[in-house]
């Protein structure tokens, strides 16, 4: 039996992990992220994002004529840090993708923050080419193309610009996962929502994933 001062003790780390779990959750409810609405700046007609990344660095510069929807929203994710943590939970020989914040109540609050589509076949999705999914229901998540899918894209999705440096960055980053289950062994998206980067850790360490994300010209 626990004597007066081991039930103290029990009693001591439960109000500690209590309140360790209070203060998390009062961070993620004070976090500016949790507002996606306030994130509405209109980008530069042409800029340049820096990903700093596990696997090194890449730059994407993004035109908004292309796409004004994508570009906007892209800038304000980039220069909101937004990205930053993010893990390429879905890497296969056609795209690498990313855009799910590793705060799992962030993540939840941009699900329904959707843009407009964009008129699509001003540009092709190439390799390269930089896209949001998916149509009719854009948010955060972002691809890069790695061969080219113009053909089953195009109709639908509107690239906002392009890999200008770092391609071969892009192009190692880790695919052994490849596709979520059944078509392979990467992350589901009801477990991720429910504990965000903590279980993409746990489960697929092998994930690269995003430094810092920046804008590094107008």
């Amino acid at each position: 039996m626990l004597g007066m001062l081991g039930i103290g003790c029990l009693l001591a780390l439960a109000s500690v992990a209590g309140a360790g779990a209070l203060a998390r959750h009062d961070q993620a409810e004070k976090s500016p992220l949790m507002n996606p609405a306030a994130f509405t700046v209109r980008a530069p007609d042409t800029f340049k994002a820096n990903f700093d990344t596990s696997a090194g660095t890449f730059v994407i510069e993004v035109h908004r004529d292309w796409a004004p929807n994508g570009a906007d929203r892209f800038y304000n994710l980039v220069k909101s840090g937004f990205y930053d943590g993010n893990r390429f939970y879905r890497v296969t020989p056609l795209m690498a993708v990313w855009g799910l914040n590793g705060d799992p109540a962030v993540a939840k609050a941009w699900l329904s923050a959707r843009i407009a589509d964009d008129q699509t076949h001003k540009h092709s999705n190439t390799r390269g080419m930089v896209s949001f999914f998916q149509a009719n229901r854009r948010s955060t998540q972002t691809f890069i193309n790695l061969a080219d899918n113009s053909a089953t894209l195009d109709i639908q999705i509107a690239p906002f610009g392009e890999v200008v440096s770092g391609i071969d960055v892009v192009e190692k980053l880790y695919a052994g996962y490849g596709e979520a289950k059944p078509n392979g062994n990467g992350p589901e998206m009801n477990p991720f929502y429910e504990e965000g980067n903590a279980y993409l850790e746990r489960e697929f360490p092998k994930l690269d994933y995003i430094e810092k994300a920046s804008i590094v010209a107008p």
